[in-house]
């Protein structure tokens, strides 16, 4: 669950196992350094929740969340919870007051990792009762290793071509948001795939289809070869979405993706 209060004054994470070291559930998280929760022994192409938070958003020296990792960037949510089998980690926006940073951090501490893949966070009316309205929550998700090379996928650097289909895009976004990868139709793109958050280790995917051409494969096509394009360069590609959004999940299933956290 991704507390997306549409935004501990750390970012903080409690994990078992061979993951992180020697840390479970610290009885006071503000006084845990940052360094120790992530002196991970994870593969640097693996995915994990700590990775996807970075990605996603701008963190200030204390781990608070500065602004989301886009184009043209909000002040993002409040509070935003990952949690995996092995770790749950979260951050608090910058602006929050420090007294209700600690206490979601107290609450945070103590959630149990993810077994039920769907399944709330038991302090979820906490964090509710302390910082109020709305929820956005949903898995996250990882690329298999081998991507077979979709066909008749272009790679897409000009406005005036997505403009016919998709009208909310800038001329800015063509660099920050590449690889754009489209299926056209009669020379303009019906479907592309692009970087909606990028960093410099791992990006995440957005997906995009008009709607008279939906229902016919084109979002796993697109989403398959930008996954591809990232991975080329290095970083590691990541992919997520609302419980609520049927055919972006559709997309994870034909894809053949892995879940690995839930936020």
């Amino acid at each position: 669950m991704a507390t997306q209060f549409p935004g501990s004054p750390r970012l903080l994470s409690s994990c078992r196992g061979r993951a992180i070291e020697a840390i479970e559930h610290p009885k006071d998280p503000v006084d845990v350094p940052t360094e120790t929760l992530h002196r991970a022994k994870r593969k640097v192409n693996e995915p994990t929740p700590a990775l996807h938070l970075r990605t996603c958003f701008v963190l200030d020296e204390e781990g608070r969340i500065r602004c989301t990792r886009e184009p043209e960037p909000t002040a993002g949510p409040i509070f935003t919870l990952i949690r995996s089998p092995s770790c749950c980690i979260w951050a608090v926006r910058a602006d929050v007051p420090a007294e209700f940073a600690v206490e979601l951090g107290r609450f945070a501490a103590r959630e149990p990792l993810l077994h039920d893949s769907e399944g709330s966070p038991v302090y979820a009316n906490a964090y509710l009762s302390l910082l109020g309205g709305p929820i956005a929550s949903g898995p996250v998700f990882s690329f298999p290793d081998e991507l077979t090379r979709p066909v008749g996928v272009t790679l897409v650097d000009d406005l005036h071509l997505l403009e016919r289909h998709f009208h909310r895009w800038t001329a800015s976004e063509i660099s920050e948001r590449s690889p754009i990868f489209a299926v056209l139709d009669d020379g303009y793109p019906v479907s592309v795939c692009f970087s909606a958050r990028s960093s410099e280790t791992a990006a995440e995917a957005g997906v995009e289809t008009a709607p008279a051409f939906r229902g016919r494969g084109l979002a796993a096509r697109v989403t398959t070869a930008w996954a591809r394009a990232v991975r080329a360069s290095g970083r590691v590609p990541l992919y997520s979405t609302s419980w609520s959004n049927g055919e972006s999940r559709a997309v994870a299933r034909k894809l053949n993706l892995a879940q690995f956290a839930s936020e």
